[in-house]
């Protein structure tokens, strides 16, 4: 058996290959510990000023401040409604488009395939999606950052393009065992197709749990805002009084770039977690929807 022995070159590119990534991954890795750190640093060091990648003793003030906050933790639910229901209904209106798209029986098919490209070149702009919004009185409401982007464009072809190359056998077998269309979809196409529904539910929730213009631009009240949309009125507008107020009452000392750090954090975590869960899934679920056309 022959053994393949890299050469000199090859072996120098791929170690040059891995001190690129590794100090692309230090880069990228430095501003997220660095608020971490700050978040998690006693009084003491933040008011030092200068660089924290690591906090002399771990003060949970900020933290505690932010929790303590009622219109914080509403926040904090209103995106977690939004980002889970507003996923369900991309997935369940996305997967009903796809499927009848990806037969070629579907008379139409080509006309309706050109109208999906072409939102994807042209859109209204903001002014007719507002109208849109407020004539189906939607305006104040979460469901209108959820239900006009119900379906991506984008999502929608690839999700296309991976039906198509699951088996026709397979499905003329179920229609053989007296299976329907939904049938065959929920029971058949559906369970093959777990790679590529964890890619879209993986790109529906991130745009869902960052989204907040959609919010800024529908919602005025306050007590609908999702986290991101506070989260931007801490940082840019500088409007943490009510949480320094909270701390004062629990005679606790916490600076309010401590706070806007923990409220980063608390804002970024969750999409991290969610991750490693997807991760296995979401390289496969993109090259297999890309295989045909």
């Amino acid at each position: 058996m022959l053994h393949y022995k890299p050469s000199i070159g090859s072996r120098a590119f791929d170690i040059g290959n891995v001190c690129i990534l590794l100090l692309f991954s230090i880069i990228t890795l430095i501003p997220f510990l660095y608020v971490t750190a700050t978040s998690l640093a006693p009084l003491k060091q933040v008011l030092q000023g200068g660089l924290i990648l690591w906090p002399e003793t771990i003060d949970w003030g900020a933290y505690y401040t932010i929790f303590s906050n009622t219109h914080f933790v509403h926040s904090l639910w209103v995106s977690i409604f939004i980002t889970v229901t507003g996923t369900f209904v991309n997935l369940l209106f996305t997967t009903l488009m796809a499927y009848p798209l990806s037969k070629k029986r579907l008379r139409g098919r080509g006309v309706i395939l050109f109208l999906v490209v072409v939102t994807m070149l042209f859109s209204g702009g903001l002014i007719p999606s507002y109208l849109v919004v407020k004539n189906i009185h939607l305006l104040n409401t979460v469901w209108s950052v959820i239900l006009p982007g119900a379906i991506s464009a984008f999502n929608l072809i690839i999700m296309r393009n991976f039906f198509m190359s699951i088996p026709e056998e397979l499905e003329e077998a179920a229609r053989i065992d007296g299976c329907r269309n939904f049938g065959v979809l929920f029971r058949v196409v559906l369970p093959l197709s777990m790679p590529a529904l964890a890619t879209f539910t993986l790109f529906y929730a991130v745009g869902h749990w960052n989204n907040y213009f959609s919010a800024v631009m529908y919602i005025n009240k306050s007590d609908l805002w999702p986290i991101q949309v506070l989260l931007r009125q801490m940082i840019i507008e500088g409007s943490v009084e009510q949480f320094q107020n909270a701390a004062l009452e629990a005679s606790t000392q916490v600076l309010p770039k401590s706070i806007k750090m923990a409220a980063t954090i608390v804002a970024t975590v969750p999409i991290l977690i969610i991750y490693p869960f997807l991760q296995k899934h979401f390289a496969k679920g993109v090259l297999l929807g890309s295989v045909k056309g």
